[in-house]
């Protein structure tokens, strides 16, 4: 009979042996990888991303607005300061001609204006064409004629002087400075531009909000698992980080989306603008505002809207985690 001491040796060498032919095989499995706290991918991402892709998307159509008002109103404001208008109305007995050399002579005397410059008679009646036809008789119409005064911007002329002389050579002579257009079209632009920082300002804060709810819920989701890992000592840094990295990457593919797609809209306005030339419509446009292009500062500002969404979508899913986590910390404190 075989002692009992050697039978649990002999066990004990079977069990060393099958476990070392088994070892092996073990390392050649492959490793589970961890699972991440929040899912990649799940409708409530997808939702997310789209509704990103939509509010970046009307950021930056927004920035571009302004951005076109501004450097148009800055466009005219510009062609405005450069000249001034001297008109004069028809009176009986009034040599039109001679009245309008008389103030074209007196304006161009002054230090700070390049040059005067009479409307003539065709020029006149080509105005006048759109409203009153063509082949009208302006003879026979009490229309004031014009002088076009071009101004330094650098060193603009005495306007005052310039009326007062102008009241004595030619005293149906009206100096128009276009002062009160320039300060209506600086404060139109600057409304614009408020309104469209405002608007900007209130599509961020709802995107913040959606990031928020989103946030939330990932969490709801997930909030057991949360719960352990931070009761077994996960720091709150540690959980805040998953989820700031999770809503980074969705953030920036939602901002990416929208900045694209509002930069294929202006790109295609402006190729509408350059096909449509020399067309009534495309006249009015472009007087209105420009030629859609909003240049290389616009561009910067869109790929600055895609950084801040992102930014912005970060640091607001990790807020809410720390917030929410500060909360479980309170509660279980307090119980």
């Amino acid at each position: 009979m075989i002692e009992p001491r050697r039978l649990a040796g002999i066990a004990a060498g079977k069990v060393a042996g099958a476990a070392a032919q088994a070892l092996p095989a073990l390392r050649r499995r492959p490793q589970r990888k961890a699972a991440p706290i929040v899912p990649p991918q799940n409708v409530a991402g997808s939702a997310l991303i789209l509704v990103i892709a939509i509010m970046t998307f009307l950021s930056c159509l927004t920035l571009g607005a302004v951005t076109l008002v501004r450097d148009t109103a800055s466009a005219w404001q510009t062609q405005i300061a450069r000249e001034a208008t001297i008109q004069i109305k028809p009176q009986d007995g009034l040599d039109m001609e001679a009245a309008l050399e008389t103030a074209r002579q007196v304006a161009a005397g002054f230090s700070g204006v390049r040059g005067a410059t009479v409307v003539d008679r065709a020029a006149t009646q080509r105005l006048l064409e759109p409203w009153l036809g063509a082949g009208f008789d302006i003879d026979g119409l009490p229309v004031p004629r014009l002088v076009i005064v071009t101004i330094d911007p650098a060193g603009p002329p005495d306007f005052a002087a310039m009326r007062e002389t102008l009241a004595v050579a030619v005293p149906q002579a009206i100096l128009d400075d276009h002062r009160t257009w320039v300060d209506r079209l600086v404060a139109m632009a600057n409304t614009t531009v408020t309104i469209g920082v405002s608007v900007l300002a209130l599509m961020l804060a709802a995107t913040v909000l959606a990031i928020v709810f989103a946030t939330r819920g990932a969490m709801a989701g997930n909030g057991h698992i949360i719960e352990v890992l931070h009761f077994v000592g996960a720091e709150a840094r540690f959980i805040a980080g998953e989820f700031r990295r999770h809503f980074l990457f969705t953030g920036m593919k939602g901002a990416a989306a929208g900045g694209l797609a509002a930069v294929v809209v202006f790109a295609a306005f402006s190729w509408w603008s350059s096909r449509n030339l020399a067309t009534p419509q495309a006249d009015q446009a472009t007087a209105l505002f420009g030629n859609f292009a909003i240049g290389p500062a616009g561009y910067a500002g869109v790929v600055l809207i895609v950084v801040v969404v992102g930014a912005l979508t970060a640091a607001t899913s990790h807020l809410t985690v720390v917030s929410y986590l500060g909360d479980i910390d309170t509660t279980r404190r307090e119980g």
